[in-house]
Order: structure tokens, then sequence, then C-alpha cells
């Protein structure tokens, strides 16, 4: 590319998302469901679809699934929008069921990760799949996104394909793939869809609609937040320097993240999709650069070049999505969802039974999303890498009329609202209070190592909410099933919690107890966590009530050490808890965890050749074996897991923690274990 004509910067306000002139089929009127067949079709008149939505979910015409919102979404512009769910992607013909697409075809893998939704972290096969009528298995393929695209490809040329979702959003750049133990290149040229979304995609999606509805060539939507795409390869990305100007991404390795001298709009080139396959070092920079570049108010778009030769493509990406307001987020979760499964799965008595029951709608068909988005910034999780660390809520008034349509409106509700939450539950109108640091910020986490001093963590409106719902006619109780962050919660929260919200449990995520693997994760002190269970007890007792806090603890995360987890199981112990749900780390694409697991190097710190800074390198826990031992402490109560813990102890030189005693982690066996054993590393 040696010309802007191909590449303008994106703008820096966005239009409003409900601002655009409706397209002409909004005549039609709202489809009491998004049609799956041609006979739905024909009976709202159709004679085709403007776009068409294929989706390795069930269709749910509900807001937590996002086929259903961006569905509803488009139709509020005005098109047509019809869902091809979990198709048979074996051939084409099942994506042909509803026509050819008038604008373009959407694609998602579903609300999960297809590889997630099918392996667990050990590589097994999972014998379910949540989002699958009867929780079936099977019903979409590894890598659905890349599939699901080239099927569109194949039922109808031509057609523009536009790819969105987790899936896509997560695998944007060159990334490594747990799964193949390899650095897969971008999404963008194995699926080869005309433009990927990534993030949270309403602005996106809207203005691709609507500007492919006027004719714009899709090869022309250059210039969209949140988007990637690919063009041929330039070594000089242009010749209007004075436009825009390239940055190596060589001259941005030993710089503060927060630097930015640049005065006009500028492209980071990313070391090439060669060089982070072949080179760790390379890769934990690229991943730097990538967590650094992801404030929508001061990112740059990023560039990548794959191949090489006369073959070699660019793979763009634009700045981040700027975030919905809160008057936006209102009318996306106001939209008239039918709050349902579609007709199709039920049978004749209009009603699921136990073979096309959903477990996914079943679990969120009570519960609202208040908020998306997440300032935690932990390196496990990608939260942050796709909806973004700026926290955007939703109006009081919004969430109780939801609440009053779930009353009203979905069968089988008993008075009890299972969740008011979200990526967290207590971050609701929570963020940075001082708009022009913000602008400028490039700290990943608002909340590690202490909690920014800019950051608003007022929990006033959230307990407002918390009342005002459970004031609402016929609702009898209103829990919190989402994930409470523990490090910023006030001490009013916490009561009001223990008082009202709790259902005898509540989820909390101290993830470690030791300060190296918490350093890593991004996570704060154990004191902090001991700190919000004395108030949580002490609050629950003052209700009068017994209730517990269910703890999430991570094995074999990267910078965890054998002697790391033994002490996690000691505290257990002492502590009298017995973890029977145990989360070993999964390195999903994108995250800084899955950098520390690859390349053995923390991307939170400049990168060099050779490191300057301990702190760069990172023990990684590789073999099974040793990801084995690493699960088996968080369940030492577990009998099946005492041989493995015997010999692991004796090979720490800790066999005094074999035996009967209280003191004892483990029951001796056949076997006795002298004290003094000889060390030696589990490999």
């Amino acid at each position: 590319m040696t010309s802007t004509s191909l590449y303008r910067p994106c703008p820096a306000e966005a239009a409003s998302l409900f601002g655009y002139r409706k397209y002409w089929a909004a005549r039609f009127g709202v489809a009491p469901f998004l049609p799956m067949s041609h006979e739905e079709m024909e009976s709202l008149g159709w004679d085709a679809c403007d776009v068409i939505l294929v989706t390795g979910d069930a269709y749910i015409d509900h807001p937590s699934f996002g086929m259903a919102l961006i569905g509803r979404l488009l139709e509020a512009q005005g098109f047509r929008v019809g869902i091809v769910a979990q198709p048979d992607w074996r051939n084409a013909a099942p994506f042909r069921k509803l026509g050819a697409p008038r604008l373009f075809w959407g694609v998602t893998a579903g609300n999960m990760d297809s590889m997630v939704n099918h392996y667990t972290a050990d590589r097994k096969i999972r014998s379910d799949d949540a989002y699958t009528p009867g929780g079936a298995s099977g019903r979409r393929p590894d890598r659905a996104a890349t599939v699901y695209c080239q099927r569109c490809r194949e039922a109808f040329g031509g057609i523009p394909v536009v790819l969105g979702g987790i899936e896509g959003s997560l695998r944007r750049a060159a990334h490594y793939d747990t799964w193949s133990d390899t650095v897969r290149r971008s999404i963008l040229l194995d699926a080869k869809c005309d433009l990927l979304l990534y993030g949270n995609a309403e602005r996106a999606v809207v203005e691709v609609a609507h500007r492919l509805a006027a004719r714009e060539p899709v090869a022309n939507l250059t210039d969209i937040r949140g988007t990637a795409f690919v063009r041929r390869h330039s070594r000089l990305l242009s010749a209007e320097a004075t436009t825009w100007h390239e940055l190596d991404h060589t001259a941005l390795c030993d710089a503060t993240p927060t630097a930015r001298t640049e005065t006009c709009p500028s492209v980071v080139r990313l070391p090439s999709f060669e060089q982070v396959r072949n080179d760790p070092v390379l890769y934990a920079h690229a991943s730097r650069i990538l967590l650094h570049e992801s404030n929508p108010h001061n990112a740059r778009a990023l560039v990548q070049a794959h191949g090489e030769g006369d073959t070699a493509r660019d793979v763009w990406i634009q700045p981040p999505p700027l975030p919905l307001t809160t008057a936006e987020l209102d009318h996306v979760y106001d939209l008239p969802y039918a709050r349902s499964p579609h007709p199709g799965y039920c049978g004749p008595d209009g009603k699921l039974d136990a073979s096309t029951r959903i477990p996914a709608w079943e679990m969120i068909r009570h519960s609202v999303t208040i908020l998306r988005g997440c300032f935690g910034g932990c390196s496990f999780c990608s939260i942050t890498s796709h909806e973004g660390r700026i926290v955007q809520s939703r109006s009081q008034t919004s969430i109780l009329h939801e609440i009053e349509q779930i009353r009203d409106t979905v069968s089988g509700f008993t008075g009890t609202i299972s969740d008011l939450g979200g990526a967290t539950a207590n971050m609701y109108r929570q963020g940075c209070g001082n708009p022009r640091a913000e602008a400028l910020c490039r700290k990943p986490s608002c909340v590690y190592p202490d909690v920014c001093k800019n950051l608003r963590t007022d929990h006033a409106p959230l307990i407002a909410l918390y009342r005002a719902s459970r004031d609402i006619p016929r609702i009898k109780k209103v829990l919190i099933g989402s994930g409470v962050r523990y490090d910023f919660a006030s001490r009013a929260y916490i009561q009001e919690l223990a008082e009202h919200h709790v259902g005898g449990y509540l989820k909390i995520a101290p993830e470690h107890t030791e300060h190296g693997p918490l350093s890593r994760m991004h996570k704060p002190g154990l004191e902090r966590y001991e700190h919000f269970r004395e108030l949580f007890e002490r609050c629950s007792t003052q209700a009068g009530k017994e209730q517990y806090l269910i703890p999430y603890f991570i094995a074999a995360h990267p910078g965890t050490s054998d002697e790391d987890m033994l002490a996690l199981a000691l505290w257990l112990q002492r502590n009298r808890l017995r973890v029977d749900q145990v989360q070993t780390f999964y390195p999903t694409p994108m995250t800084a965890s899955t950098t520390m697991h690859h390349t053995g190097r923390d991307p939170w710190h400049p990168v060099h050749r050779d490191p300057v800074d301990p702190q760069e390198k990172v023990e990684v826990v590789r073999t099974e074996k040793r990801r084995k031992l690493h699960k088996a402490f968080l369940r030492y109560h577990d009998p099946a897991n005492w041989p493995l813990l015997r010999a692991a102890l004796c090979a720490m030189g800790r066999s005094d923690l074999i035996g009967h005693g209280k003191r004892h982690l483990v029951p001796p066996g056949e076997k006795t274990y002298p004290p003094g054993a000889a060390k030696s590393r589990i490999r």
C-alpha cells in the first residue's frame, strides 16, 4: 500500500449509535423472532435478508447472546436480519437455507471461543456444550469462526464476510495457540473474511451496514474503529507522511508506555508473523505493544506483516472502539428481545424438554447485565482485551425496567433475580475521575499494584440500585452471581451484599496466596482478601445469616513454583477449605499470561534480548506432570492425588508433611519417607 486512499485515520469522536437514518426495510417492522427459515421470512413479507448472522450457539433472543444483540440492533437500524444457528459445517448447503444476504454475512463462533468450548485446560474433549440444546457436544467445529467464514464464501461468492465475536477478536494478530502449541497467523488470513470486528462491535457493525447499504465497497471500509483488515504488504506505508506516519516497533522497545510525542496520526508496525513465530523475545515484545495500545482515547493503529515476497500481506488493526454512552447502552438493552429460545427448539406444546433445554439459557434467564468492561487488568483474563478496561454502565431506570420485564414475561420466574452483574459485580458506574488523565493513560490496570488515585470507586450508585431492585413489587430476592472484586469493595457495599444479596455462597477470586504468582497475575496480595473475608463474615453474623465465600484459585499459572503451590495447599488446610472446582491455567490467545507461558517473558515489563531486570523472566509450568501436580496441591484432600503428592513432597524435602497428624498434608502410603529425603525438581 503506497497511498492513504486505502487507509484513513479513524475519527476521534463517535457518531451516535442510533443517529443514522433508518434503512428502507424498517417498514417491515419488528420480527417476533429473527427468522431461521424461509417460511418465517415469507410470513414477515421478506423476499431476502439484508444481513445473515451465522453463529455457533443456539439462537436465544436475549441480550446476553451476541448474535441476538447484534441482530436486534441491526433490525432497529431498519435491516432485515436472519439467523443461521449451529449449521452443519461439513458442506455449504445449510448456509444457503435463507438465500443470499443482500449486504453481508456476519459470522461468530458464539459466546465462547470454540476451542475453549471443546477442550479442557488439559486438552481433553469436553462432553457437553452449554450453548446447545440438551447440552449436546459436537454441534460446532473446531475453529468455528474460520470454518463458517469459508462456508459462507462457498455458499454465495462475492458477498462481504464480516467476522466478529470473541474467537476472532482475540486472534486478530499473530498469536500463540495452545491446542497446536504453535504461533498461528492472524485469523483474517485463515478465515479469508473481508473485515474483522473486534471488541464490543455495536458501533462498527452499524457503520459497516449503513455504508454497505449505501453501496460503498467493503474494501473502502478502512477507517472504522474496532476493525481489522488485510492489504498488500508495503515497506513504505504511506507516501503522505504529513498526514500520518509509521512508528517501527524497534523504536518503542524500551520506551515508556505512557510516552506519546508524535503530533500526527501514526501507525505502529509490529514484528512480523514470521518474526514472532520464530523468536519468543519478539513475540513478547509484540504482546507488550498490543497491551499498551488498548486505550481507545490514545491507541494507535497497528500493522503486522504476514508472508514474504510477492505473497506478503499486512494485517491492519485499527484503534479500539469508543465506549457506548449510558443512553446508547440502555437503548441496546431495551430493544424488543423475545427473551427466550427460538420456537424451533420447542416441542408441540411450545415448551422445552430435557433434550432441547439449553443450559446457558437456564443459567442467565433470570439475570440482568448492568455493565460491561473491566479495569482490573488481570493477566490471565481476556475481558480487557475484548471488552476494554473502560467500564460502561446502564442507567438504573433501564435495569429496573428489565427486571420488571423478567417478572412479567419470562416463564418459570418465581420472584428471584439470579444476578445483577457483568464482567464483575461491583464496578457499576465506576471509572476514571480525571478525563484528561484517562485520555493519556496507557496503564493496563487501574487497581494493580495499587488502586489509582484517579479511580472513582464509589459504591453508592450500586447500593442504590440494589435497594431499588428489592423494592420492585413481586421481587422476592435479588442475588449477586457475578464475581465480586474484593480489593476495592467498601464496607457499606459489603454490608449491603451480606445482608440482602447472597444466597448462602458468594464467589470470590483471590487466585493464589503467594506474592510470586499473584504479581504475574496482576492480583492484589492475600491481605486484601483476608480483610474482605473478615468484613463479610462479620456483616453476615450481624445479619443473622450463615454465609460462606467460595474462593477460586488457579493452578499452574506462569510464575508459580512447586513451593508456591505447597504454600497454597497448606493455607487451604489451615483454613479448613476443600476446593472442589479447580481451575488449571488455560493459555487463551492474546492474554499476558499466555505470552508468559509461551515465551517465559513478562510483557508487563520492558522486553530486552538480554534481560536487565530479573522480573522479565518467568518460570513456566509446561509439562503435563507438573500441571497435574499443581492441580493436585489444590485438591490435597482427594485420595486420588495422594500418591503424586507424597512423591512430590519427598522430592521437595518436605516428607515431614506426610503423616496422620493435623499438621500433615497427606497420610502415608505403603512406602515410608525418612526426614531429609534428597531434594529434586518435579518436571
